[in-house]
């Protein structure tokens, strides 16, 4: 089962990072009237950076699990099988 999942993986995958690209935007424009300061920015304030880059990291990684466990259940309801671990213990 993971050899039909992955290339669904792989659309999750890509589809997460787009939608989590946006909601930072969304978030990032409510929290402040600048674009979001990047990393590679000579002149960048940590102030503002290290913030920008928690928001970033945790608009990411929510995003993609979310967009990762809908993908397995609707595999899993389409196929039958759970395509991963059944449970935290396993």
């Amino acid at each position: 089962m993971k050899m039909l999942f992955a290339p669904i993986g792989i659309g999750a995958g890509l589809l997460a990072g787009l939608l989590a690209k946006k909601g930072f935007e969304r978030i990032w424009a409510a929290l402040d009237d600048e674009d979001p300061p990047a990393p590679d920015q000579g002149d960048v304030q940590l102030s503002k950076l290290v913030p920008a880059l928690i928001v970033e990291g945790a608009v990411f990684r929510l995003t993609k699990g979310l967009v990762d466990h809908g993908a397995r259940r609707a595999f899993a309801g389409a196929t039958g099988t759970w395509p991963g671990e059944q449970s935290a213990a396993d």
